[in-house]
């Protein structure tokens, strides 16, 4: 037979087990945003960099192995002015959506 007071403080005991895990579970909804989008953001643009820098490179390889064939030539340079494009654009985006967010935080 058990005695009440030990029941109570044992269930006392394995509630204050779980009170960091429930406190740390009741999340509003901006912490869960920028637990799981941000870093999910952030790797898409960090791959979109990579690819455009890629591609640009890949422009300048194509150029260089053209030789004397104008043709090839020519579309290495096309690949590579359509890779520094895209630099340009992710860059440009980039600039934009920073200014935002600090000016929409500041009147948060």
């Amino acid at each position: 037979m058990t005695r009440p007071g030990s029941l109570i403080a044992l269930l006392g005991a394995i509630g204050t087990a779980f009170v960091p895990h429930t406190t740390y579970a009741a999340q509003t909804f901006k912490q869960i945003v920028d637990s799981f989008f941000v870093p999910l953001g952030d790797l898409v643009v960090a791959l979109l960099y990579a690819l455009a820098f890629l591609f640009f490179l890949f422009g300048i390889v194509r150029f260089s192995l053209a030789g004397k064939n104008a043709e090839a030539r020519e579309k290495g340079k096309q690949v590579m002015l359509w890779g520094i494009i895209a630099l340009v654009v992710l860059f440009g985006v980039w600039g934009i959506v920073r200014f935002l967010l600090s000016v929409l935080t500041t009147w948060a």
